[in-house]
């Protein structure tokens, strides 16, 4: 939301990495935003990009109907950096030779330079430590083309034009396991493209000021605060723009955690200077869930139930025409908002859960933004550490992480083992060193014993990660005492369950969440 700002456009071909590189070109200094690679040259040079990436992907540009970019766009004369796939593609839509690899190359290897005038690849050592994953490989570059780094194998792992205004490499410049990878993606976007260090978020705070003023006009703004980074982040930086315009409603749903609306209300009736409405609508959001299974169902009845009790009380404050959330890029990516052969992986009541008839227009002012980024943003603007610091949660509750049926009495026990895993993750010193924790109660009942009585109880799965955005994620290898004590503490104190397991599924192949 710079002014002026320039752009580089990441064209997604299916790679988990696509995010990555988006998060990467950020660290040094220039907004990046994300494309499907089915959408047309207009929408793209719509963007004035700097310079385009082309990332990597699963498929095989080999086959009919595969991932493609408009021709049209290797003829604009904008720099263009293919990445694996990408450039696979590259090399095919310019004729060059793209075969099917008698073996493939996944995993860790070692690149040459060859061309050391390569402006991608120039300064950097001659031998490099990779990433690869791909199978097919570029025979021969296109015509006008020169080789600029081979793999251990021999393959061509690198080629660039004359005027190097388009260049592609085989390995992943932005995953940590590559060696000078972010020297590449600098060299690319500074010198090939010629940007400067434009994306700086104090700039962004008071250019999105500007514009929630301008967007709203006179109009009032109604928010859902759930105590979390996002949600708070958002609320602080629109009260920022319009002032007393902003009422903000904590609500109650009753699928929060152990003591979570006291604490949350505590915290904001400190230095943040909002105006909260506390609403109990426990009731209303129980009754909309009674029966539900389906995990989408729930997300649904959660996202419409939210809007009734904003109208509400939105209605009984004086109305508002807007209503504020605190929506991240990781949001609309993963609501599958993006190219037409795109998965839901999930809905968010604050992007795909909202019914198609509403009272308000949304105000989303965090919408391209990662969360390591709002969490910076959140500090700028003096919001506390305490909300800083909690792990994300989802913004339908505990009803994503109460599989089956939502019930008053599996609530319970949910919040109990929740708050037991907590605090023993908290007594280790290991809380803020890792993305989130929580737990998940299991509709399966199984055998157990208790002392002299036999017990059929439910399963709590105990969940940690390693994260820096939540696009990605590793579990986290917790000491197995403390897995042990909060196992014991759990089948004796939150009732309801007789067995603790431990997820160790990473992201992917797994979401973070289990629904």
């Amino acid at each position: 939301m710079t002014k002026e700002r320039e752009t580089i456009i990441i064209i997604d071909c299916g790679s988990q990495y696509t995010q990555l590189i988006a998060r990467r070109v950020r660290e040094i200094g220039v907004y990046s935003e994300i494309l499907p690679w089915d959408c047309d040259l207009e929408t793209i040079l719509g963007k004035n990009p700097s310079g385009v990436i082309i990332s990597g992907g699963p498929g095989s540009v080999l086959e009919e109907d595969s991932p493609a970019v408009p021709p049209g766009l290797l003829e604009a004369r904008l720099p263009v950096l293919g990445i694996c796939y990408g450039m696979q593609l590259v090399a095919k839509m310019m004729g060059g030779e793209v075969r099917k690899g008698e073996f493939a190359e996944y995993g860790r290897s070692r690149v040459t330079v060859e061309d050391r005038r390569s402006a991608l690849l120039g300064g950097l050592p001659e031998a490099l430590d990779v990433w690869m994953s791909h199978w097919d490989y570029v025979e021969s570059p296109p015509a006008g083309f020169r080789v600029t780094a081979r793999s251990e194998s021999g393959m061509i792992a690198g080629f660039e034009n004359e005027d190097a205004r388009i260049s592609a490499i085989q390995f992943h410049p932005e995953v940590a396991h590559t060696a000078h990878g972010t020297d590449v993606l600098t060299n690319f976007v500074f010198k090939v493209c010629g940007c400067g260090r434009s994306w700086n978020l104090e700039d962004w705070v008071q250019s999105s000021i500007d514009v929630i003023r301008a967007m709203t006009g006179d109009g009032r703004v109604v928010c859902g605060l759930s105590g979390g980074v996002d949600s708070t982040v958002a609320a602080v930086l629109t009260s920022r723009a319009i002032g007393d315009r902003l009422e903000c409603i904590f609500v109650n749903n009753g699928l929060l955690r152990q003591g979570e609306a006291k604490q949350v209300m505590e915290t904001y009736d400190g230095s943040l200077g909002l105006k909260v409405h506390y609403v109990d609508a426990a009731d209303d959001f129980l009754s909309a869930l009674r029966g539900v299974t389906d995990p989408e169902m729930k997300r649904k009845a959660i996202g419409t139930t939210f809007i009734r009790v904003f109208e509400r009380k939105a209605k009984e404050i004086g109305g508002a025409s807007w209503l504020l959330q605190g929506t991240l890029y990781p949001d609309v990516i993963e609501s599958g908002h993006k190219g037409k052969d795109a998965a839901v992986i999930k809905s968010h009541h604050n992007v795909g859960g909202l019914p198609e008839k509403m009272d308000f227009s949304v105000l989303e002012p965090l919408r391209d933004l990662f969360k390591d980024e709002v969490r910076k943003i959140g500090a700028m603007l003096g919001v506390p550490a305490g909300i800083l610091g909690r792990h994300p949660f989802p913004g339908p509750g505990l009803a994503v992480r109460c599989l089956g049926e939502i019930t008053p009495e599996r609530l319970e026990t949910l919040r109990k083992a929740d708050a037991i895993f907590t605090s023993e993750i908290r007594a280790s010193g290991l809380y803020d060193t890792m993305w989130q924790a929580f737990c998940v109660l299991l509709p399966v009942r199984t055998v157990g014993v208790m002392g002299d009585i036999r017990t059929y109880a439910e399963v709590i799965a105990l969940r940690a990660v390693e994260s820096l955005d939540g696009m990605t994620a590793d579990w986290v290898r917790l000491p197995g005492d403390l897995l042990d004590r909060t196992a014991r503490r759990i089948c004796n104190e939150a009732g309801g369950a007789n067995r603790v397991v431990y997820d160790i599924t990473g992201k992917p192949p797994a979401t973070i969440e289990w629904e």
